[in-house]
């Protein structure tokens, strides 16, 4: 599994031929990211331009399956469950979709757009202990809880969920340093892509893995 970011929460994993897309940046995005590749699924958390960017993964002959919303879906014998949470951005209300899902035996957890440290019971059950979790830690987009989760509420969900392997996205340097912080961890190893396999993830508790952006 070969995992890369392009910034935001535009994560893009590939498994052999498979490719998947997590919350592509739609070009009317004020963020600026302008990232096309082809994708055979892609997911959409909230429908904000930050992260339903659906055009953007369209390539050629490759047009993905789209997943943007709760359910249960089986795609490519990919077992998915998205379930319903809250967003918050740019102080509008939307419905976010956390996501969890099974890759070459790695058990990933994806919260997307999530602006409320506590999530739903199903929602916990369905993602605890994954081994990687992917979580926004606000940037400079979180202020006093009314946009995507902090450093420390994303922290505190994050310890209860007990994952192997955590992703921070979304961030900024000021937000990153407070998460690490908030972690207990000095710092963090920090890559321009990450390759993983299953047992890479045996002896794993709760490291932080910081992607760059591409």
């Amino acid at each position: 599994m070969i995992i890369t970011y392009f910034g935001k929460q535009f994560f893009k994993i590939q498994q052999g031929e498979m490719v998947l897309a997590f919350n592509p940046v739609n070009k009317n995005s004020k963020t600026g990211i302008n990232t096309r590749f082809g994708a055979d699924i892609a997911f959409i958390c909230a429908n904000h331009s930050d992260y339903n960017g659906m055009e953007q993964v369209f390539h050629g002959e490759r047009k993905p399956f789209l997943i943007n919303g709760p359910g249960d879906y089986e795609v490519k014998e990919i077992f998915i469950k998205g379930v319903m949470s809250n967003a918050v951005i740019d102080e509008k209300k939307y419905i976010n979709t956390i996501y969890s899902l099974v890759v070459d035996g790695i058990d990933i957890a994806f919260l997307g757009a999530l602006s409320d440290e506590e999530i739903s019971k199903e929602a916990r059950e369905e993602i605890n202990n994954p081994d990687i979790l992917f979580v926004p830690i606000g940037g400079s987009f979180a202020r006093a809880g009314k946009e995507l989760l902090d450093a420390k509420r994303a922290a505190k969900l994050v310890s209860s969920l007990e994952p192997k392997m955590i992703i921070p996205m979304d961030y900024d340097a000021s937000s990153l340093k407070a998460f690490l912080k908030e972690l207990g961890e000095e710092k963090a190893d920090t890559v321009e892509k990450l390759t993983l396999k299953k047992k890479d993830l045996d002896n794993k508790e709760g490291e932080v893995v910081v992607l760059k952006t591409t």
